[in-house]
């Protein structure tokens, strides 16, 4: 059985051979009727041009005689000499070109004609009578002259006839090459009309019928079985691609089979969890939900997402599918009640995006947790807070008072050591005073009731108060304190008095951590809608594994040198930045330092800031 290479190479070794054999009989042809002109205009044309050439010489040099023979005796002797010279060299040329059968003797015979031809002139021209020279010329001359003429017109017949003979086997053997190329062109079109039709039979159709198969198995039809007509290439193919339909199709029944089983599997798992889970495709269509999300919220699967009734739900699908996350104030924004057989529940969503190894969206993972547990924790402890502090804050405050006054000695004189002692405890109790104070900052904040002024504020404006305070600090340290601002900042809409709780938490912290000789920059930067407001310090950084946990309330990084309060301030600094709209990030590297920054929103009707001095 012909293999595929071998079936193109015989059809295309079948028209390279009668290309091969049509090319060289055309040139063999072409050769053979050049040398058929050549002969026809070296040899028979030189014969015809030289007889042309005798024929008119003779004629000439009879005119001469005639002069000679009527008593002109010097015009007639010279055109008898003037055309005899010519008609020996055309003679000559003839004597040399016999290229006819019978031309040699013609030429022969001429040329003893013209001799005696000459001869008998030559008696003429000695005769002075011109009676004697006419009969000279009628008798003798005249009848030679015919013989020449008439042997040299026979030798140009001749050489005439030869032409055409040559130009008719010329044209014979034209049309025979004409014929014999029309005959291999037939052949060759025949070749590959037979090729083309083996070719759609060898090599098209199955490829066209493989095409269509591999269509249908990307349409998800497996259940297809390939026709093998031969043992080429192509059969081959049409084997390996029947095995690969087989290995497919068992690869989906395993598939399917293993993917049934983690289906079963992971709807038994997110039943058992207490929190309702619904998966939703890209399109906002539910594929898998849990009993508590069907009963709940009516999550059943095959509902589309944003046909529901709670438009929560669609809000976080178009969240994840635009931006890929929810912010942490979103979340607790979008905390919601219902209630479910006359029992108040709280409900706080999450929602994950479901990506493929290329970062595709493939689906959104919606998680409903219930928070009713813990917003009542988070009210007792508010509640709880507030009053300890409300409580502790009155004491408090009588004992400052008190120490104040020792200090002042209106009661009277104090001793060294009563001084130093008193200034200790003036010491604990303001850090216990401010811890107090960030308590309640934190209840009035959770609970809603601390209201933000936000007014528009320069920018400058903001940045100059906040480091104002902490100029002799730092310059008691050694710290050098910087202030970078851009020219470009415009107003931002801020209340003063909070963002200035947020500038003076990060500046203590940044303070307390930095070393003498090193730095603190405080810098503002235009950020599109936002202007980012930056504290960079040199200090000792934060440990990677507790930047996470960094603004949680109540958190203070472990093995801290100096002393720190109770882990409140940054958390105040983030529900107050987060209040104005806004975030907080920090930066880090250990043993480097850190950069707290956050941002604002910037004013629309911008006006011409006011320098910075």
């Amino acid at each position: 059985m012909l293999g595929l290479r071998q079936k193109l190479s015989l059809g295309f070794g079948g028209l390279l051979l009668i290309m091969l054999i049509g090319g060289v009989q055309s040139i063999i042809q072409f050769r053979y009727l050049g040398k058929s002109i050549d002969v026809i205009l070296k040899e028979n044309y030189h014969s015809v041009v030289a007889c042309q050439d005798m024929k008119e010489a003779l004629e000439r040099m009879d005119s001469g005689v005639l002069f000679t023979s009527l008593g002109y005796q010097q015009l007639g002797n010279e055109q008898i000499k003037k055309n005899e010279e010519a008609f020996e060299k055309a003679l000559q040329i003839e004597l040399h070109n016999i290229t006819v059968s019978g031309e040699g003797e013609k030429a022969t015979a001429l040329q003893e004609l013209f001799t005696s031809y000459k001869v008998t002139i030559h008696n003429l021209q000695k005769q002075s009578q011109s009676g004697s020279a006419r009969r000279v010329y009628l008798n003798q001359i005249l009848p030679l002259f015919q013989q020449v003429k008439n042997t040299a017109d026979d030798i140009l017949q001749m050489n005439q006839r030869n032409m055409n003979e040559a130009n008719d086997r010329a044209r014979k053997d034209a049309a025979a090459a004409q014929e014999r190329m029309y005959l291999f062109l037939l052949c060759g079109i025949l070749v590959a009309v037979a090729f083309m039709l083996f070719i759609g039979k060898w090599i098209l159709r199955p490829i066209e019928r493989l095409i269509h198969y591999t269509e249908e198995i990307r349409d998800g039809n497996l259940d297809l079985v390939v026709q093998i007509d031969s043992d080429d290439e192509i059969g081959r193919l049409s084997e390996a691609f029947n095995d690969m339909t087989a290995g497919l199709r068992k690869f989906r029944r395993s598939a399917q089979a293993k993917l049934l089983r983690t289906q079963q599997a992971t709807k038994e798992a997110l039943n058992n969890l207490p929190d309702a889970v619904v998966i939703v495709d890209p399109d906002g269509k539910v594929e898998i939900s849990t009993n508590s999300a069907q009963e709940f919220f009516g999550l059943n699967p095959g509902a589309q997402i944003q046909s529901l009734p709670v438009p929560l739900f669609n809000e976080l699908f178009q969240d994840i599918v635009h931006y890929g996350f929810i912010k942490e104030a979103e979340k607790k924004k979008k905390i919601f009640q219902k209630f479910i057989k006359m029992e108040e529940r709280y409900f706080q969503p999450e929602a994950t995006a479901i990506t493929d190894r290329n970062g595709h969206l493939t689906g959104v993972i919606l998680i409903m947790k219930d928070v009713t547990e813990q917003r009542r924790l988070d009210e007792m402890k508010r509640g709880l807070i507030s009053t300890v502090s409300h409580e502790l804050k009155t004491p408090l405050t009588s004992v400052r008072m008190a120490i104040h006054l020792l200090l002042e000695e209106k009661v009277g004189v104090l001793t060294e050591k009563q001084t130093e002692l008193l200034l200790a405890a003036r010491e604990d109790s303001d850090r216990l005073h401010q811890i107090l104070q960030n308590l309640l900052d934190i209840s009035r904040i959770e609970s809603g009731r601390l209201q933000m002024d936000c007014q528009d504020t320069y920018a400058q404006s903001l940045v100059l108060d906040a480091v104002e305070p902490f100029r002799r600090a730092a310059q008691d340290g050694g710290i050098e304190l910087k202030i970078q601002l851009s020219d470009d900042l415009p107003m931002v809409c801020a209340d003063p008095t909070h963002i200035g709780h947020v500038f003076s938490n990060l500046l203590s912290n940044a303070l307390r951590f930095t070393t003498p000789g090193g730095s603190i920059t405080v810098s503002a930067i235009l950020e599109k809608q936002m202007v980012r407001f930056s504290v960079t310090d040199t200090g000792s950084g934060i440990p990677h594994q507790f930047m996470q946990r960094i603004f949680e309330q109540f958190f203070r990084v472990p093995d801290q040198k100096s002393e720190t309060g109770a882990g409140l301030g940054l958390a105040i600094a983030k529900e107050i930045v987060e209040a104005h709209g806004g975030n907080i990030d920090v930066v880090s590297q250990e043993g480097k330092g850190t950069t707290f920054s956050f941002t604002l929103k910037r004013v629309e009707h911008f006006t011409e800031p006011r320098q910075a001095g």
